[in-house]
């Protein structure tokens, strides 16, 4: 897959305040990539970026080996969806899509015209007909590619949010972006709608074959819709890899906790494939570390068992039992700390249970320094 852009030690800072600390990332092409994290970690400033609307105060971005950060940001190869649309409330459906076509169309005639009378060419001019019918054609297009067929000429007002986001993204489309920018675009959906636009907007992406950049601090959203996940906390890069990678792979305790749920617990690494905590050894499948190194040790709550009590590495009391719908959340307090689990079996709360896992779901950590 051919690298698309290439950002290096890219740095921004506000009034003294260092918002981007030297983050390097590669993206390539018809990639979807998701710039994940809390508020305030960076995302929204690197997408503003790259899409023009913010200045770095350090660092290069290269697209297709050209810096773009000398390009303006009318004549860079993005273009952006923002989180409230800014959908034009006069244009219906077909119009809103059509107007970047218009305004590119309107800007290309006049300077073919002003190369004419200079004498510089002698080329003919499509009619206004002509620019029209080839106008409605990209648009059509587009239309039915996000699914509003019929939806033409509705004003913009009596659309739902969901369909006045596939109108801001043909609009963004329209000009054929080779990367489309995404500012936290299903933020104002409701949760249903929003499930529904993660698969539209990855079919979406997937039919055109261009780059997406998408921001969003929902880990779902993340893990749904990405073929890879930067996780960004404090200006910083914490991980980048795939949605699996990084859920079944933290690299460290700020991407386990913040991407799903967790149980995190201090341990000792004493060699290879044999780790401690809670006063036990496992057996792990991680390598690598110094003998007998503190870590941070990773078990999903989906990978531990609750088994007879008799059977359990520790034994614990049922202490909570919520059901979630798909699976019921239940903590057990052991000896020495307090277990989450995720099961589609039924404990009851005050119930005596055992606690096992397999190497598998054992995950070895370097100790975060905070």
């Amino acid at each position: 897959m051919k690298k698309l852009i290439e950002i290096k030690d890219l740095t921004k800072e506000f009034n003294g305040n260092i918002v981007l600390k030297g983050i390097s990332l590669d993206i390539y092409e018809n990639e979807f990539v998701t710039l994940l994290g809390p508020s305030g970690c960076g995302k929204t400033t690197t997408l503003r970026i790259l899409g023009g609307f913010e200045d770095a105060t350090s660092g290069t971005i290269l697209f297709d080996n050209q810096n773009l950060l000398e390009i303006p940001s009318y004549r860079r190869p993005t273009n952006t969806v923002f989180q409230h649309y800014a959908l034009f409330p006069h244009m219906d459906v077909y119009d809103n899509v059509a107007y970047g076509l218009r305004i590119r169309n309107h800007i290309s005639v006049s300077k073919r015209l002003k190369n004419f009378f200079k004498g510089k060419n002698k080329e003919s001019f499509p009619s206004k007909k002509e620019i029209e019918k080839d106008i409605k054609e990209k648009v059509s297009k587009l239309i039915s590619l996000v699914g509003l067929d019929g939806y033409e000429h509705r004003d913009i007002s009596k659309l739902s949010g969901g369909q006045q986001q596939r109108v801001a993204i043909a609009r963004a489309l329209v000009n054929k972006p080779k990367v489309l920018l995404l500012d936290e675009s299903l933020g104002a959906l409701d949760l249903k709608l929003r499930q529904e636009m993660e698969y539209e907007l990855k079919k979406i992406q997937r039919n055109l074959g261009i780059t997406f950049i998408f921001v969003t601090h929902d880990q779902e959203e993340a893990l749904t819709m990405s073929d890879k996940v930067v996780v960004m906390n404090n200006g910083e890069i914490q991980q980048v890899g795939t949605p699996i990678d990084v859920y079944n792979e933290p690299a460290n305790r700020f991407v386990a906790n913040f991407i799903g749920k967790s149980n995190i617990i201090d341990g000792i690494m004493h060699e290879d494939l044999l780790c401690e905590f809670d006063d036990k050894k496992f057996v792990c499948v991680d390598k690598g570390f110094k003998k007998d190194e503190n870590v941070d040790i990773v078990i999903r709550p989906e990978d531990i068992d609750i088994v007879d009590k008799e059977k359990g590495f520790f034994t614990g009391v049922v202490i909570s039992s919520i059901f979630k719908g798909v699976h019921y959340e239940i903590h057990v307090q052991t000896q020495k700390r307090d277990f989450l689990i995720h099961t589609t079996d039924y404990h009851g709360v005050s119930e005596e249970v055992g606690l096992t896992w397999t190497p598998d779901d054992i995950h070895i950590m370097e100790k975060m320094e905070w």
